[in-house]
C-alpha cells in the first residue's frame, strides 16, 4: 500500500483534546476505508507567517499513513469540508522514517536547554 504524510492545521479556538480529537477521528475515517495510521503527532499551537480565515495561530498535527488513494481522498474530502481544519498537505513519500519528526526533535532540543540553565 502507498504511504503518506499529512499535515493540518485547525483552529485556535479549538482546545487541546479536541485539536486531538480530529487527529482519531481523521485515523478512524482511514480505517473505515482500507488503511491505517502507522503514527501520528500533535505538534500544538503555532504561530502562522500569515492571517488564514482571520486565524493568526493553530492547531498544527503531522499523520504518517498507510492507506490506498480512494482512502486518503475521501479523508481530504472531509478535511476539507470540516469547519474546523484550515489547511491540508499530504504528500506521498516512499518510506516514513522512523522517529520523531523534526518538529518534535526541535521541542527536545528545546526543552534540554531549559534544563542546562
Amino acid at each position: 500500500m502507498p504511504l503518506y504524510e499529512h499535515v493540518f492545521i485547525a483552529r485556535q479556538d479549538l482546545s487541546n483534546a479536541q485539536a486531538e480529537g480530529l487527529i482519531e477521528h481523521f485515523g478512524t475515517v482511514l480505517s473505515d476505508h482500507g488503511g491505517k495510521v502507522v503514527g501520528s503527532e500533535y505538534w500544538g499551537v503555532k504561530t502562522m507567517a500569515y492571517k488564514i480565515n482571520k486565524n493568526r495561530k493553530g492547531h498544527y498535527a503531522f499523520l504518517r499513513t498507510e492507506a490506498p488513494a480512494e482512502a486518503v481522498q475521501e479523508m481530504e474530502r472531509l478535511m476539507r469540508l470540516h469547519d474546523d481544519v484550515m489547511r491540508v498537505l499530504t504528500i506521498k513519500v516512499d518510506a516514513h522514517e522512523e522517529g520523531p519528526s523534526i518538529q518534535m526533535q526541535k521541542r527536545d532540543e528545546r526543552d534540554s536547554r531549559r534544563d542546562r540553565r
